[in-house]
Order: structure tokens, then sequence, then C-alpha cells
């Protein structure tokens, strides 16, 4: 269980619930974006850790709520991550990071929706309502694979651009840029999904490219399956 605090949370001891070894733990960071995360797991090694006394478990007064959320969401989570090529882990993983399955949430710098998408690069993958679960996660999964593309499938650089922004993992000679904001941006994207560089060793895959016309603009698709007509590209990585 783990939840960040965007409404007000409270949490209770389950003086019901069954008997545990030890006493119950809540462990509190703050995750990429700046909210605050309670957990029953210590996901992230900067937690702090409390010990609650003479309570045998915790238990939320709601349930957890990016549970539900991955529930609505993953048809569309699925859907995007095969047409552009992507394993489905990590999608969901930067969607929990970047806004814990908050289709409303905004950044201070004006990030939107659940794959958190500046304005200037929603406008150039052709997204109309950032706001909208299904042309969020079109665009983000878009841009995605644009960066794999671009850093030929490390995902580890391709999530540090997705924070910081291509130039910035090119100026720094095509590593992780040494902000502390998107290295902790990588690793809890990697917790979650178990990102890695790429592997040359693990063998290349093969994803087929189409062009598909979205207001006025050729917008590039990528799927593992070979479309069934229409013109198309093979691509190895």
């Amino acid at each position: 269980m783990s939840m960040p605090i965007r409404t007000l949370l409270v949490v209770t001891c389950a003086a019901l619930l069954w008997p545990s070894q030890g006493e119950a733990q809540i462990h509190v960071w703050r995750d990429a974006n700046g909210n605050l995360v309670l957990s029953d797991r210590k996901l992230d090694p900067g937690a702090r850790t409390y010990a609650v006394p003479d309570a045998p478990a915790l238990r939320s007064t709601r349930p957890v709520a990016s549970r539900a959320a991955r529930e609505r969401f993953e048809p569309l989570v699925q859907e995007h991550a095969r047409r552009q090529g992507l394993r489905p882990e990590l999608v969901r993983a930067v969607i929990q990071v970047e806004s814990g399955f908050n289709l409303r949430a905004r950044s201070p710098k004006g990030a939107m929706g659940l794959m958190q998408l500046m304005p200037a690069t929603a406008r150039e993958l052709g997204v109309r309502n950032a706001y909208d679960p299904a042309d969020n996660i079109r665009g983000g999964t878009e841009y995605l694979r644009q960066l794999l593309d671009r850093y030929d499938g490390n995902e580890e650089l391709a999530l540090a651009a997705y924070n910081a922004g291509f130039g910035a993992v090119d100026r720094h000679g095509g590593r992780v840029p040494p902000f502390a904001e998107t290295r902790d941006y990588v690793r809890k994207v990697g917790a979650v999904a178990d990102v890695r560089p790429a592997n040359p060793a693990a063998g290349k895959r093969v994803f087929y490219k189409t062009i598909e016309i979205i207001a006025g603009q050729p917008v590039p698709r990528y799927s593992t399956e070979r479309p069934a007509s229409g013109v198309f590209e093979i691509i190895e990585r």
C-alpha cells in the first residue's frame, strides 16, 4: 500500500486486524513531484521510518486510489503500449510516479494529466486535451517511444530525458544528468518497472512503424504486430 497525499488522508490503527511480529511501521517520503507519500513498505531508500507502537497493522480509511485508477486506465495503457512497442509496466510506472494516476494532476511547472505533459510537448504531439486519459496516454507513450528511439532503447536515458529534457541528457554526454530530481525520478520509475540500460546482448526486437495523420500532422505509430494492410516500415532494435 502506498499513496500520494493529494486530499485529506487519515491513517488509523486497525486493532481487529491479524497480529504480526513486532511493531507496525510507516514509511514517509516525497516523490519526484513533491507529493508526500505514506507506505507500509519502504519503497524509497530515503524514506523516514516511524514505528507505530501497539498497532498490529495499519489500514487507511479509504481504498488505495491508485489501485482503482490502475484498473480504470489499464486498457489504455495496454493499447498505447502495444501501439508504441513499449513495455506496459514501464508506461504504468511513469504514470504512477508522474501523477499517481490522478488524471487532473498539474505540476507547478504546468505539466498536465496522467503522464504530465508540458504544454509545448502536448502541442507537438497533437494532444488536444491533456486531461483526457486517452489523449494524454497516447501522447505520453508516443513521446516515450521517440526518446527510446533517440537513445537506442536505453530506458534510463529515455526516462531522464522525459524528466529533464533530451537537451539536458545530450549536454551531459548521453548520461543521466547530475540533477537530484532527475536521478530520483529515474530511480523511482526503475524501482516499479525494473528499468535497465539497453543490453546489446539481449538481441534485437522488431517493430513496425506506420504513419497516422492527426490534426493534419503525420504521427508515427509503432507496434510489435505486423500491420494487416497499408504501408509500414520495419525497425530492428
